[in-house]
């Protein structure tokens, strides 16, 4: 059997490919190999996904944030390894699962719109170009780290209209000392950042907001798309940010002269998708 991860740094979507076609789902807490100690990682492979598990596995394709460089990878594998072994494992990043999800075997513009923000062109095997994302600080331009970080901003420089501050402080509660500490000195202030998203989705149709989405959304497409070439092809995205604001992106793309081809959630099932292909294709 096969299995297919779609890792983030919260939570792991697995998906089981047994031999008779059937597709096996479980989830469990998030690897990334950037936070997470390479026992810890083994522990939740060992407890969390193998008694899940009936039978041999032969090959393991795990995707996810934090997958970079080979001392990631070599941890990765020699845990997969530990718990299942003899099994094969091929460790990638969130963004080459992305573009394996909507691309499959097709040239394309790929990006990841979450929490944060990536973008590449894919050639159908590989990424062949990526301008860099940098991080919620420096780029991932579009990512609801970044839409917080500026709404939040906003608010605490009084640029919000009154009836939107009213609402936001009955909902949140939140002084400014209570901002700076989860910023500055608390683990994670991009998850805090990006939970903001969720109010401004609740409010999208406010004046305010829709300017706020369309000047976040310009500047994605602006900062990072623009170098590719996107006149031939279509920009195609994964994540929860633009499937819950897909009217917004749409527009932004339009705008600058550029056209969306899918938008996808996650990426799992797309994964799931691309590997039977390849499967049979083998056969």
């Amino acid at each position: 059997m096969i299995i297919i991860a779609d890792s983030g740094s919260t939570k792991v979507a697995w998906r089981i490919l047994h031999k008779d076609g059937t597709v096996q789902a479980i989830q469990t807490i998030g690897i990334n190999p950037f936070f997470v100690s390479e026992e810890d990682i083994y522990q939740t492979l060992e407890n969390s996904l193998r008694p899940g598990i009936k039978g041999n596995v032969e090959q393991v394709f795990f995707y996810g944030a934090g997958v970079a460089g080979k001392d990631k990878i070599d941890i990765l594998t020699r845990c997969f390894k530990r718990v299942f072994p003899g099994c094969e494992v091929e460790a990638n990043s969130d963004l080459l699962a992305a573009a394996r999800c909507v691309c499959g075997h097709e040239k394309g513009i790929v990006a990841i719109l979450g929490t944060g923000a990536n973008t590449c062109f894919y050639d159908g095997e590989k990424i062949a170009d990526n301008v860099p994302a940098c991080g919620y600080i420096l780029g991932d331009e579009g990512g609801g780290a970044v839409l917080g970080k500026k709404f939040i901003s906003d608010y605490l420089k009084r640029m919000l209209p009154e009836d939107l501050r009213e609402a936001f402080e009955k909902q949140y509660k939140l002084g400014l000392l209570d901002i700076i500490e989860k910023v500055y000195r608390q683990p994670m202030p991009n998850r805090f950042l990006a939970s903001f998203t969720l109010f401004l989705g609740e409010h999208q149709t406010h004046p305010y907001v829709q300017d706020f989405l369309a000047k976040a959304f310009d500047e994605f497409f602006l900062r990072n798309i623009i170098h590719y070439d996107y006149k031939t092809y279509p920009v195609n995205i994964v994540g929860s940010v633009a499937f819950y604001f897909k009217e917004h992106v749409e527009a932004a793309a339009a705008r600058n002269g550029m056209r969306i081809g899918k938008i996808v959630r996650t990426p799992v099932e797309g994964l799931v998708t691309y590997h039977k292909d390849l499967i049979s294709k083998q056969k």
